[in-house]
C-alpha cells in the first residue's frame, strides 16, 4: 500500500489512523502506517506534553502527527478580546440547561461526587486553546498537522511549514477541498457522509474521485466508510493517496474508552445503528444512535445551539454518562464502519487484516484484467 504520499512520509502503508489515543497512535506508527493523535481532549497543555513524551517514545522512531480543531467560525463576543470559556458559558440559555437536567434525571444519571471535575471538556474547540496545543506540538517531531474544521489560520500553516510540517483538512465537498488547496494546505482529507465524526453529506464513493479532481496534483486521502483491504483498494483505485481511519480503532486492545459498556455497544452495533446528530457539538457528528441523540433531535426539545455552545452545554452531561455507563444515553462518535467491528483485536491485527485484503483485491482486479485483455 505504497504512494507517492506514504514514500514522502517515510511509512510502509498508506493508513493514516487517527485516534484520541496515544497507544493507538504508537501501534498505528510502528505497524507501518502512520498514526495520528487527537489534541481536541487536551485542555492543559502539561497533559498533551506528557502524552507526546509517551507516543515519541513508543513510536518506534516511526513519523506521527497531530490534529486539531480549529473552527473557521465560532460564536462571536463582543468586543476584540478572544472569546473565553466563560463567554460562551454566558451565551447558554436557561432553557437548554433545564433541557439538560431534566433529561438526565429522567434516565437517574447521578451528580458528580462533590469537587469531581467533569472529564470530559470541549474547550480545545476553542482558538486559543488550539493554539497552545500547538505551540506543545511544535516541540515535537509531528511531520503532520491536520484540522478537522476548516482550513488552520494562514500563520499556523506557516509556522508549520517553516518546521518542515505538512498541513493537511478535513474536506467534506470538492468546494470546501478547493478552499484548502488555495489556503496553501498539503494535503485534503476527503471525508464521506459515512465517516464518524463531523461529515458532510456525500457518500464516500462520489466525494473521493470529485476532490481527486478538483486538485490534482494535490494528495488526497479518502474518509469514511473504510476498514477493509477491499475498501482500501477502492479507496486507492478512485485516486486517493490514502486512507484516513478513525472509527475501526475504537475497539483495538490498545484503545482506552474506559468503558466496558461502551464497547459492548460498539461491538454489537451495526451499520445502521448510526446517526448525524448536532446533539454532541452543535455541527452534524455521525454518532451511535442512543436516547441522548434521539432526545437532542426530537422536535419537542430546544434545539441543539451552534459550536462551541453546544459543547459546552453537554460536556458534564456526558461526563455524568460515561462514569455510570448509563447504556442507553452511552455513545460516542463512530462510523457506519462499525458494523465491522465485531470482535476486540490489536492495532497490528487490523493492520494484518487491512494488508491481506488489500492485497486479495489487488490481485483479484489483476485477474479480472487479465481476462478482460485476453478477450
Amino acid at each position: 500500500m505504497q504512494t507517492e504520499l506514504s514514500k514522502r512520509l517515510g511509512i510502509e502503508h498508506a493508513v493514516f489512523g487517527f485516534t484520541p489515543f496515544p497507544a493507538v497512535a504508537a501501534a498505528i506508527s510502528r505497524a507501518g502506517g502512520f498514526g495520528v493523535l487527537g489534541a481536541v481532549r487536551y485542555t492543559a497543555p502539561d497533559d498533551l506534553e506528557r502524552d507526546l513524551d509517551w507516543l515519541d517514545a513508543h513510536a518506534g522512531g516511526r513519523p506521527y502527527g497531530l490534529d486539531v480543531v480549529m473552527p473557521a467560525k465560532q460564536a462571536a463576543a463582543t468586543g476584540d478580546r478572544a472569546l473565553s470559556e466563560a463567554d460562551v458559558e454566558a451565551m447558554i440559555p436557561a432553557e437548554h440547561r433545564r433541557f439538560v437536567r431534566d433529561t438526565l434525571a429522567g434516565f437517574g444519571v447521578p451528580e458528580l461526587a462533590e469537587g469531581e471535575a467533569s472529564g470530559w471538556r470541549i474547550t480545545g474547540w476553542l482558538e486559543q486553546v488550539a493554539r497552545t496545543q500547538l505551540d506543545v506540538a511544535f516541540g515535537y517531531p509531528i511531520r503532520l498537522l491536520a484540522n478537522a474544521l476548516g482550513s488552520p489560520p494562514a500563520d499556523v500553516v506557516a509556522r508549520a511549514h517553516d518546521r518542515g510540517v505538512l498541513v493537511a483538512a478535513l474536506a467534506g465537498s470538492a468546494r470546501h477541498a478547493r478552499k484548502h488547496q488555495q489556503a496553501g494546505l498539503d494535503v485534503v482529507v476527503a471525508q464521506g457522509y459515512e465517516a464518524g465524526g463531523h461529515t458532510g453529506e456525500i457518500a464516500s464513493m462520489v466525494l473521493t474521485p470529485e476532490v481527486v479532481e478538483a486538485l490534482d496534483p494535490l494528495p488526497v486521502l479518502a474518509a469514511g466508510g473504510i476498514g477493509s483491504g477491499r475498501q482500501v483498494a477502492a479507496a486507492l483505485a478512485l485516486g486517493a493517496q490514502g486512507v484516513w481511519l478513525g472509527s475501526i480503532w475504537l475497539t483495538t486492545t490498545e484503545a482506552d474508552l474506559h468503558s466496558p459498556a461502551l464497547t459492548r455497544k460498539l461491538l454489537a452495533a451495526g451499520s445502521g445503528d448510526t446517526v448525524r446528530s448536532r446533539a454532541l457539538t452543535g455541527k452534524p457528528a455521525r454518532q451511535l444512535r442512543t436516547e441522548w441523540t434521539d432526545a437532542w433531535d426530537d422536535p419537542a426539545g430546544p434545539g441543539t445551539l451552534p459550536m462551541p455552545l453546544q459543547g459546552l452545554l453537554v460536556a458534564d452531561a456526558v461526563s455524568r454518562i460515561q462514569k455510570y455507563e448509563v447504556e442507553p444515553l452511552l455513545g460516542t462518535p463512530v462510523g457506519q464502519i462499525v458494523g465491522r467491528m465485531t470482535s476486540e483485536r490489536s492495532v497490528r491485527a487490523v493492520f494484518d487484516d487491512l494488508t491481506r485484503g488489500f492485497e486479495e483485491a489487488v490481485d483479484r482486479i489483476n485477474r479480472i484484467a487479465g481476462r478482460s485483455g485476453q478477450s
